[in-house]
């Protein structure tokens, strides 16, 4: 049993789970699990609990016949081995599992029609890999909307071992029933071949060794790491938070608190990635099925990798492995799923005085990222922070575009850009959601939206220098939907209006927004109707515990998020001032693609910063510590060999190892040199 109310369940809770549901109702084989989940105790009680108090430990298992494709919600009652809930929920579709991605590709590699339309393009079915996707209940054919669903796609490899994305079967999906593994339609729309790509990118089969002239980079902290990690909790400089690891969102970051002289100040309650929505803006038949609810529809935990050191992290590295079920709600092991540690970052603040001398502290943050692999894309997700108590999340996306054959060679493609020989890549858009429940110095807040306004010249204001910032209260859901303003540099600002800081304004975090776009759909789009969320760049909503998911529960098959998403969040028009708010915050990268990205993608990066705005009366990094400098020189008014010049700090470590491998696909046992924590 987990020791805080909010630890994720262990391989044993998750086994009992499904032990506890095979005694009560009987659950064999016949049917599959989609999740088993923590079910959080309420916020309220979770903000009540003392250690030492005693802890009841709930399951929220989804799971469907097969048969029927029913779909039903467990509620199992750990702490009592008793079933507290069995509720049959009509109408959805639960998300898709890796176990079925696997057994679709195992169907159809044996199917005599779809052997049979591969053998008349002349492909061996050996080299051919089966992509299961989803739909959205707008493409779906209608005579299988009451099936659990999917559409495949087909790519062919060059060779044994090639790249497995770099030739599509363009003009060919298969249409199958996820549950029974029958193929329900083979939609034959086209046949453009294989134009002859350069779509290799591992160096033994371009025939091209890598390069020779980059010395090795190694960090090391000889005094070992500056962290602590007891259980779920995680203590670093003045922070201090808990983190969860799930199916869906991967990474949960709980309770996060900063240390402020001797008292610990609340920041926020719960922050993860909520969804992830990516459409492809291309109508074509190759195309007009593909929008990607990743987050939703496979679960962005499932997805994640084991990490290697030397590849995916560098440094002193500790890491945790995940613990999620599979489809017969057994707990399966992802070693070295999440990478904790620290990095250099350069200059944290720094001023040379020509009396005084110079004074300059090194940046040292605070890391915690997972890598998934998602079909042909890398997301990595890296949660930082920073002694001045800025809160950092950033996501990279590499991995391998989706290309698609064109009929004639082109220079030019209106839904792409031309990559290689007769190939264009589809533009489309990563949408992200991050789910922000902010509690700053306690519950009790108000989000302010900032503009900066330059004033009218004016007698006072002759030269029109003055810049002023006006700030407007969100003061209800009905007002709820955001969007971001670059000509006013807008930012949003959470604010508890009964604690002020020294100079008298009201303690705050602000959301600095980067990597905002529009989401550029006609507003009669059944797309956008399936994920309305994307239409703003924030929402501010009221806290409810089962307020979770912004485009819905269950967004498989989905038509529109009226069920239990944001349009049905902010119906009630809530009132939001002075109360417990939560933010979401929809950013992400507006994929315009290039040839720069193909045959594979280098890390595309964006990133979102939450800072303190009056949360603290001045620097709350000025006690940060003079380095030794590596040099003979002085460059702190302390004198010589005081401080850290740029030649960076043996103790500081860093995040990415120069040939950056990317995401995943590393055996479980990999990780040697790092630090190894049993499950989390």
């Amino acid at each position: 049993m987990g020791s805080h109310p909010l630890d994720s369940l262990s391989a044993d809770e998750l086994s009992r789970t499904s032990a506890l549901l095979a005694r009560e109702r009987g659950i064999d084989g016949s049917w599959r699990y989609a999740s088993i989940i923590l079910r959080e105790p309420p916020k309220a009680e979770v903000l009540a609990w003392r250690e030492g108090d005693p802890i009841v430990r709930r399951a929220l298992a989804v799971l469907w016949d097969k048969r029927s494709n029913e779909v039903y919600e467990a509620v199992a009652n750990l702490s009592d081995d008793a079933l507290e809930s069995w509720t049959h929920v009509p109408g959805v579709t639960p998300n898709f599992t890796v176990d079925e991605y696997h057994d679709c590709d195992v169907a159809l590699r044996a199917d005599a029609g779809v052997r049979a339309v591969l053998a008349a393009r002349g492909i061996d079915p050996e080299l051919v890999l089966f992509d299961l996707w989803t739909y959205g209940n707008a493409v779906m054919p209608p005579q299988w909307r009451d099936r659990r669903l999917g559409w495949v796609d087909i790519w062919k490899r060059a060779a044994p071992g090639g790249n497995p994305y770099a030739h599509p079967v363009s003009g060919l999906k298969i249409v199958v029933d996820v549950n029974t593994l029958e193929v329900l339609e083979i939609d034959d729309g086209h046949d453009r071949g294989f134009p002859e790509v350069d779509a290799e990118y591992v160096p033994e089969l371009r025939g091209e060794a890598p390069r020779t002239d980059l010395k090795p980079l190694d960090i090391v902290q000889p005094e070992g790491v500056s962290f602590e990690l007891d259980g779920s909790r995680i203590r670093w400089q003045d922070w201090e938070f808990r983190l969860g690891f799930n199916y869906r969102e991967g990474p949960v970051l709980y309770q996060l608190r900063f240390k402020d002289g001797e008292e610990y100040r609340d920041i926020a309650y719960r922050m993860s990635l909520a969804e992830m929505i990516v459409p492809y803006r291309d109508s074509s038949f190759d195309h007009y099925r593909r929008t990607a609810f990743d987050i939703g529809e496979w679960g962005l935990g499932y997805m994640c990798t084991s990490l290697e050191l030397g590849c995916d992290c560098l440094g002193e590295i500790t890491y945790l492995d995940g613990v999620l079920p599979n489809t017969a709600g057994e707990p399966v092991v992802t070693k070295n799923v999440i990478c904790l540690h620290e990095e250099d970052d350069a200059v944290l603040w720094k001023h040379v005085d020509p009396d005084a001398g110079t004074e300059v502290r090194r940046m040292r943050r605070f890391v915690v990222s997972v890598h998934a692999t998602v079909a042909n894309y890398e997301y990595l997700v890296y949660w930082r922070f920073y002694p001045d108590g800025n809160i950092e999340c950033e996501i990279r996306a590499t991995g391998i575009m989706v290309s698609t054959p064109m009929e004639d060679e082109a220079a030019a493609h209106p839904t792409g850009t031309v990559i290689d020989r007769r190939t264009y890549a589809p533009h489309h858009q990563h949408f992200l959601v991050a789910h922000l429940d902010l509690d700053v110095d306690g519950g009790g807040n108000t989000v302010v939206e900032s503009d900066s306004l330059p004033a009218p010249i004016s007698d006072a204001n002759p030269f029109g220098l003055d810049l002023n910032t006006r700030g407007t209260v969100i003061a209800s859901e009905r007002d709820a939907g955001r969007r971001y303003d670059w000509e006013r540099q807008r930012a949003w600002k959470v604010q508890n209006p009964g604690r002020l800081n020294a100079w008298g304004a009201p303690t705050a975090y602000k959301l600095v927004p980067t990597g905002s776009f529009p989401a550029m759909f006609d507003e009669a789009s059944p797309i956008l109707r399936r994920n309305p969320v994307i239409g703003n760049q924030l929402w501010v909503t009221r806290h409810h515990d089962a307020e979770m998911w912004p485009a819905g529960d269950y967004p498989t098959q989905s038509a529109d998020d009226l069920g239990n998403g944001m349009s049905a969040w902010i119906a009630d028009d809530e009132g939001l001032v002075d109360t417990d708010v939560v933010l979401w915050y929809v950013f992400g990268i507006h994929h315009i693609t290039r040839a720069e990205d193909w045959p594979i993608m280098p890390v595309d990066k964006v990133a979102f910063t939450l800072k303190p705005f009056g949360f603290f009366d001045r620097n709350p990094a000025l006690d940060a510590p003079r380095s030794p400098a590596k040099g003979s020189g002085a460059c702190c008014a302390g004198g010589a060999g005081s401080c850290t010049c740029g030649h960076g700090e043996a103790a500081g470590g860093h995040g990415e190892a120069a040939d950056g491998h990317g995401g995943g696909g590393h055996p479980a046992d990999h990780g040697a040199g790092g630090k190894t924590a049993t499950e989390h």
